[in-house]
């Protein structure tokens, strides 16, 4: 979380007083509204799905609201904690995967090794990447490569939404 707050140009107060508690302050700058937020919000609807989605999150909080959005738009979420339980679900499930959702950067097994050691024996199920750094840096870093689907954390329900139908749709 920290990290994340960072990277967006903001800072965490944290205020602590013995036999009073703690209060956590998150400030964050003021965001302009993106192009797919603003077409989002006059009314365009991202189109519902009924896909298989592999929902692959070390962060349980950003994990329950990213398969609370995508069960809401219709699609069936498998979940996962981290990459070695992801492998043994995608394993284990005998349907079909269409669309592996992951974090980039995991402990063990990271979203790009977890995409790979999956893609044998799930060749077409399509992977979007999603990460708190840019895609910028991911790229540079050698993390994922330039052509992959990639979502920047944070993201609001519509951006999830709109990304998840377009890698399906690609």
């Amino acid at each position: 979380m920290k990290l994340i707050v960072q990277q967006s140009g903001g800072f965490i107060w944290v205020y602590s007083e013995p036999g009073q508690g703690t209060t956590f302050k998150i400030y964050l700058p003021q965001a302009r509204a993106s192009a797919e937020g603003e077409a989002t919000a006059a009314g365009a609807s991202v189109p519902r799905g009924t896909k298989t989605v592999l929902l692959v999150e070390d962060a349980a909080a950003v994990r329950a609201v990213t398969k609370q959005v995508l069960e809401r738009q219709g699609y069936t979420v498998l979940e996962a904690p981290n990459g070695e339980a992801a492998l043994r679900l995608g394993q284990k499930h005998h349907g079909p995967i269409h669309l592996l959702l992951t974090d980039v950067v995991m402990p063990l097994v990271s979203g790009r090794q977890l995409a790979e050691q999956l893609a044998p024996a799930r060749p077409d199920m399509k992977v979007l990447y999603a990460s708190g750094y840019t895609d910028d840096s991911v790229v540079r870093h050698g993390i994922l490569e330039a052509r992959a689907a990639y979502l920047q954390k944070l993201f609001s329900p519509e951006v999830l939404a709109r990304k998840v139908r377009d890698v399906l749709d690609a």
